[in-house]
């Protein structure tokens, strides 16, 4: 049993540390605010609020009409004119985008870094309160 048990914890302690490893390695931080590119998502979405960045909801009309981020913008990364809607968004403004949870703004950062525009995931609702932003 104590080989197995060795061998068990040798593994984990493998798997952790090439996990370790690949977090820290070259990604691609291109779209991101370049003062926050390499700190966590709470400290990105402090420092880009500090700087004024315009929030977006990519949330549904309905939730938007619920609970948001007061200023924030809806545009709902489900509707078919997500794309045509970020294309007219202005390229020298940073960004802050957050849903419910946090996956359909991981989603729409992605979509939006990719139209060339510079977006922080500011992850959830709740989230986004977190750090400090007033709710509307």
């Amino acid at each position: 049993m104590v080989p197995a048990f060795r061998t068990l914890l040798s593994l984990l302690l493998a798997a952790t540390l090439a996990l370790a490893l690949a977090a820290c390695g070259g990604d691609d931080t291109s779209g991101t605010v370049p003062e926050v590119a390499n700190t966590s998502q709470a400290a990105a979405v402090e420092s880009a609020k500090a700087a004024g960045a315009a929030v977006i909801d990519v949330r549904t009309p309905e939730e938007y009409a619920e609970a948001r981020v007061e200023g924030a913008t809806n545009i709902d990364v489900q509707a078919s004119d997500f794309d045509d809607r970020i294309a007219e968004l202005d390229r020298d403004t940073t960004y802050v985008v957050y849903c419910r949870s946090g996956n359909r703004s991981a989603a729409a950062a992605e979509r939006m870094r990719e139209a060339g525009l510079t977006v922080v995931d500011g992850g959830s609702l709740e989230d986004m309160a977190a750090a400090g932003y007033p709710m509307g």
